[in-house]
């Protein structure tokens, strides 16, 4: 053997013993989180994959599923910073980045600007309600989502990693609520559809919310990773090996959602406004890198693109007239284009 292939082999083997580490954190992460948070695994699976693969996550569901105190409950688990924002109406991008006030020196009585920073200053952001407030407002969120920075009075401020925009938002159809322009959805790595819980669910958030084991389950929650391990996970998602055949599979699924290529298929072309976008591979490979990881593998499985391909591609295509008469919605899509598109 080499000297260039043990250090080689000791790596992978270090990585795969962090990815031992991980599959056990992450299930404590969830054990705290059922203190608080009755059912929602699959959410909080989606939540912890963006999280590990550097990426903003959309929250979308009906007022009272817990989307807030999920979010608040997660960033104590890593603990990491947290800071909430609430989306009104009347709010102003400098209510998120920060403004530059006027101070002036008690020694030299010497006037100047001095930025105060805003609330986007944090490891995690919870933009609640995000649709609340009008696209002006939303646009404050771009370039931090996108740089990992915000521009204030000529000045760039870089943000500590990691950060994280993690928003929710009330359907669409509700009222006095703005879409999201289509370049800021882009940026979330996921959307992810919070539902109903089920019978029994509702009937244990019930006991819980209605009695003091509420109270004493959140001072409860303890902290499971750091902000430093965080970091630590995601250069360990971007080394996880992914294969010729997979990277294929992804890179067809997202081609066959854009009904202007000749490769895609009639329903599609039917179906379809517009398609994804490149950034639609690129997150679903990271996606998938990540879910492989939380599940104790280090290497991506067909089954990884099948499970990130609807949180990803939801909030990228746009169906047609044609689909809303039929009554077909981006899950259909989503779902008759994972049994078409041929593995491999």
């Amino acid at each position: 053997m080499t000297e260039a292939a043990q250090p080689a082999q000791d790596k992978t083997a270090q990585d795969k013993q962090a990815v031992a580490w991980l599959k056990q954190a992450s299930a404590q992460v969830r054990h705290e989180l059922g203190k608080v948070i009755v059912g929602q695994d699959e959410v909080v699976e989606q939540l912890l994959i963006s999280i590990f693969a550097r990426g903003h996550c959309l929250l979308e569901g009906v007022p009272g599923l817990a989307k807030t105190l999920l979010i608040s409950t997660l960033a104590k688990t890593l603990d990491m910073s947290f800071k909430r924002i609430q989306f009104t109406p009347d709010l102003m991008p400098s209510d998120i980045v920060g403004t530059e006030i006027l101070q002036e020196d008690p020694a030299t009585k010497a006037r100047m600007f001095k930025f105060m920073r805003g609330p986007i200053f944090s490891n995690i952001v919870l933009a609640d309600e995000i649709n609340r407030t009008p696209p002006k407002t939303q646009a404050a969120l771009l370039e931090a989502m996108q740089e990992k920075r915000v521009t204030a009075g000529g000045e760039t401020h870089v943000l500590e990693a990691p950060f994280f925009v993690l928003a929710t938002q009330n359907p669409l159809d509700q009222e006095g609520t703005y879409p999201l322009p289509e370049a800021q959805l882009d940026r979330f790595i996921f959307k992810v559809s919070v539902g109903y819980p089920s019978d029994a669910e509702e009937l244990e958030i019930m006991r819980r919310v209605a009695s003091p084991i509420m109270a004493e389950n959140e001072k409860g929650v303890q902290k499971v990773m750091t902000a430093a391990q965080v970091l630590g996970v995601q250069k360990l998602v971007m080394r996880v090996p992914v294969a010729d055949q997979i990277l294929e599979y992804a890179k067809n699924l997202v081609r066959a959602t854009r009904p202007d290529q000749p490769e895609s298929p009639d329903f599609v072309k039917q179906w379809i406004s517009w398609g994804a976008g490149p950034r639609a591979s690129i997150n679903i490979i990271l996606a998938a890198k990540s879910r492989a990881v939380l599940n104790g593998s280090f290497a991506v499985g067909f089954d990884d693109i099948a499970a990130v391909a609807a949180p990803v591609l939801r909030h990228r295509i746009a169906c047609s007239y044609t689909a809303t008469a039929e009554g077909v919605t981006t899950e259909t899509v989503v779902a008759k284009l994972l049994e078409t598109v041929a593995k491999g």
